[in-house]
Formats: C-alpha cells, structure tokens, sequence
C-alpha cells in the first residue's frame, strides 16, 4: 500500500475565514466549521484549520491539472493577491516554468506560502 497524507492542520488566526479563504481560491468546499474548519483537498487529503494565537509561516504546494490551474490563478488574480515565480519573490508577478510545467507562489491572509505547479517537482 502507498503511503497517503490523510490530513494535515493548518494553524491560522481565524479558522473560519481561513478555510473559506482557501476553499474560495481553489474552488473547493468549506465542510461544516466544528472543533477543526475543514476543506477537502481531494479524496485522500483534508486540511484542518485551526485557531492558533502564534504560529509560523508554512509552506504548502500543490499539484493541480492545467485547467485547475488555470481557474485558480484566475482566482488568485480577481482577488487582488500579489504572486510570484519563486519562494523568494512572491510578489515579482510572473510565473514559473520549472520541470516544462507552470507555476507560482502567493501567501494566504494568514502568511502561509501557497505554491501551485502543473508538473510535480
């Protein structure tokens, strides 16, 4: 059997904004707000928001379909959000084309470094 992330938490100010921040900008759903704020990612992998006073910036990146990919950034753009090619230059406005594919980098409210590419790394 493959090993498979089941979940991961996600520690944030406010985890209800911040789920539907992240559900809203990958076209996901906000599942129902409990002790954890969770979205479904795919059929294996949830991420749990969770209220935490202080935490450090985390860096989370996802492999997504040209089409997803597409929708997303278009997402990311009508939301004024401020993006980049790289880790260390998150704000340049371009994007990357590392290993034939594209991607880019943007921080949700929270800081955390989100990272969408169409081939895996």
């Amino acid at each position: 059997m493959a090993i498979i992330l089941n979940h991961t938490i996600v520690p944030v100010r406010d985890k209800t904004a911040a789920a539907r921040f992240f559900a809203d900008i990958f076209g996901l759903k906000c599942e129902r707000v409990g002790y954890f704020a969770p979205v479904r990612v795919n059929d294996q992998t949830t991420l749990l928001f969770d209220n935490t006073e202080a935490f450090q910036s985390h860096h989370y990146a996802f492999h997504v379909s040209d089409a997803e990919f597409d929708a997303i950034f278009d997402r990311v753009k009508a939301a004024g959000l401020a993006y980049g090619s790289a880790p260390e230059s998150v704000d340049n406005g371009k994007l990357n084309d590392w290993g034939g594919g594209r991607g880019f980098y943007f921080r949700d409210p929270d800081g955390h470094l989100l990272e969408l590419m169409t081939v895996p790394q």
